[in-house]
């Protein structure tokens, strides 16, 4: 690439080195990331459906370096609960969806998990997941400076599918978490093409906790962190600090590791529904050429009325 302005303001180039390869062998796009992760864990631990010992769901939306054209954008719905009497059985549904430059992809998993007490609050959960991806690729949508020269860009992907299977440990109780996972198990090959270039999605190790302290009648403090490792990858670091004012209102602070610093703002109403909204502000090099990160969750906790919590959980 000799435009080097160019190629930080279009990523759809940056899609062309990751797919006709600088190398016969790389990485596809891994996991998405998400800064308000403490609420979305089924999307990277199935251990954690039913946790909430009730019907509870996520809509979730990510926009990644705005202003910057072809940039990421990730859809989440999830929905999981307990299916048995003693709420020791979960089950759910994980609907992820990414989209960067002409490339597409859908993840669609169903979840499962198995919890035994600990304790007299808490609880020790055994989960797995199981579905697959499919992945599409518009060559037609890069912006290429030598058009129909590179023969790996001639023949778009359609509904490439790869299976996935994923494991998880999660151990929660009314004011702490501890979780370890490994949501793809499979290192799946999406596509080899006849000069050999191979995009593979690689196992990520998930490594998440939290704890709530009371501050005051009506103040709680959650601060949580998050580690993510990838093979052939620098470990990624997340932690946050929120606080919640009359099981209502919350408002804290993030930080990715070399990577980021974020705002976020929740509201809870009608004692079963809660909105939240963040925004990351990039610390790497890359800030200038876009501004920021949003990200927007609706989650519902539906409860039987004689089970309603009154102090909801803060994760």
């Amino acid at each position: 690439m000799t435009n080097f302005t160019y190629m930080k303001k279009n990523i759809s180039i940056l899609v062309i080195f990751l797919i006709a390869g600088l190398s016969t062998k790389m990485s596809a796009q891994q996991d998405p990331q998400y800064t308000q992760y403490m609420y979305n864990q089924i999307s990277f631990n199935p251990a954690y459906t039913g946790s909430k010992e009730a019907l509870s769901g996520l809509l979730l939306y990510r926009s990644q370096w705005l202003g910057l054209d072809g940039a990421p954008d990730t859809f989440t719905f999830s929905v999981h609960s307990p299916v048995d009497m003693r709420k020791k059985i979960g089950l759910g549904l994980n609907i992820i969806r990414d989209e960067i430059g002409p490339v597409d992809e859908t993840t669609i998993d169903a979840t499962f998990s198995y919890a035994i007490n600990t304790g007299a609050m808490s609880k020790l959960a055994f989960g797995l997941k199981a579905g697959g991806h499919l992945l599409n690729v518009n060559f037609q949508e890069l912006n290429e400076q030598n058009p129909g020269q590179d023969v790996l860009l001639q023949d778009n992907i359609d509904n490439n599918f790869s299976p996935n299977v994923g494991l998880g440990l999660f151990h929660y109780g009314e004011r702490h978490y501890v979780g370890l996972s490994v949501p793809n198990l499979l290192e799946t090959e999406h596509f080899d093409d006849v000069n050999n270039a191979v995009a593979e999605e690689r196992m990520t190790y998930y490594l998440t906790g939290g704890y709530v302290f009371d501050l005051g009648i009506n103040t709680k403090f959650k601060p949580t962190v998050l580690a993510k490792a990838i093979d052939g990858a620098p470990l990624q670091l997340d932690g946050s600090a929120n606080f919640m004012f009359y099981d209502k209102f919350t408002l804290g602070a993030a930080y990715r590791w070399d990577a980021a610093v974020s705002a976020l703002v929740g509201f809870r109403f009608a004692d079963q529904w809660t909105v939240g909204f963040a925004y990351d502000y990039d610390t790497t090099d890359f800030e200038a050429t876009n501004d920021g990160s949003i990200e927007i969750f609706l989650q519902f906790d539906l409860f039987r009325a004689y089970d309603m919590l009154v102090s909801p959980r803060f994760f």
